[in-house]
């Protein structure tokens, strides 16, 4: 197997961890940290197949993802997201350059929004008490497969 064979393998496995994420997510409003923590292990393998060098390339990714996770751990702080959000992000960080990162947050973001707006009207319909509990990791699952089909088909154009 050759490093684009490889790589492409690692994004399609990222892929379907993001996938799990979502669906664990609607299913139980729980991101498992195993899982997290296999998005997050899996990033140096990138790095390693598609020849990042150690200084800064590996050093830069891991600084983004440090910064990723203390702006989103202050989210957490506030109540605003969950903690396994936090960590989901944090990993996902790990994989991306800080521009195709800045475009997924934007994706989530938005994604976010609309699903946060059908939450609420599902919950005014049902006519249910308490709060909202947005699946937030739908949206950055979501907002991450968007990033890594650009990557699959902008490739061959």
């Amino acid at each position: 197997m050759n490093g684009e064979h490889l790589i492409y393998l690692l994004w399609g496995g990222l892929a379907i961890a993001l996938i799990v994420a979502a669906i664990t997510d609607i299913k139980s409003r729980h991101i498992s940290n195993k899982l997290n923590l296999a998005i997050a292990l899996g990033a140096p393998i990138y790095w390693i197949a598609s020849g990042m060098s150690f200084w800064p390339d590996m050093v830069w990714q891991i600084g983004i993802a440090t910064v990723v996770f203390t702006i989103f751990a202050g989210m957490f702080a506030i109540g605003a997201m969950g903690g396994g959000d936090v960590k989901l992000l944090t990993a996902i960080a790990l994989w991306l350059h800080w521009l195709p990162l800045i475009q997924m947050l934007v994706v989530m973001s938005i994604a976010g929004g609309v699903l946060t707006l059908l939450m609420i009207t599902a919950k005014k319909i049902q006519k249910t008490e308490g709060p909202v509990k947005v699946p937030y990791g739908v949206a950055i699952s979501f907002a991450g497969l968007w990033i890594i089909s650009e990557r699959y088909f902008n490739h061959f154009t």
